[in-house]
């Protein structure tokens, strides 16, 4: 089971490969928006804003998020970790249902570069 330390660190690396990325990517993470991140395995939120290309991390809470986020997520450490490294296809995980992404329709559209 993922650390919360591995699971910021993940975030962190995250935020680097928005910033880094070219064309629609780096257009798709270039909202401005709240967002949070619940770790649904250890009962944690990172809560903050993605912005300029990259994610913000304001606060780490326990349970689910305390305030509704414009971008929500909810996974596992593990999948989060898979995710950020590459082993796992954010399509495949959201349609499995192991991956929850909450937003408004029009970000969603604007997101969908990302998946």
């Amino acid at each position: 089971m993922a650390t919360i330390q591995e699971c910021r660190a993940a975030l962190d690396r995250l935020s680097d490969n928005l910033a880094g990325a070219d064309g629609d990517v780096r257009g798709a993470a270039a909202l401005d928006r709240s967002l949070s991140c619940h770790i649904t395995d250890l009962d944690v939120t990172f809560a903050g804003r993605l912005e300029g290309g990259r994610i913000r991390v304001d606060a780490l809470t326990p349970g689910p998020p305390r305030a509704k986020a414009e971008i929500r997520l909810a996974m596992s450490g593990d999948d989060l970790l898979a995710l950020v490294d590459g082993q796992l296809k954010f399509a495949k995980a959201w349609a499995s249902g192991r991956v929850r992404l909450e937003a408004g329709f029009r970000d969603l559209l604007r997101l969908k570069s990302l998946l």
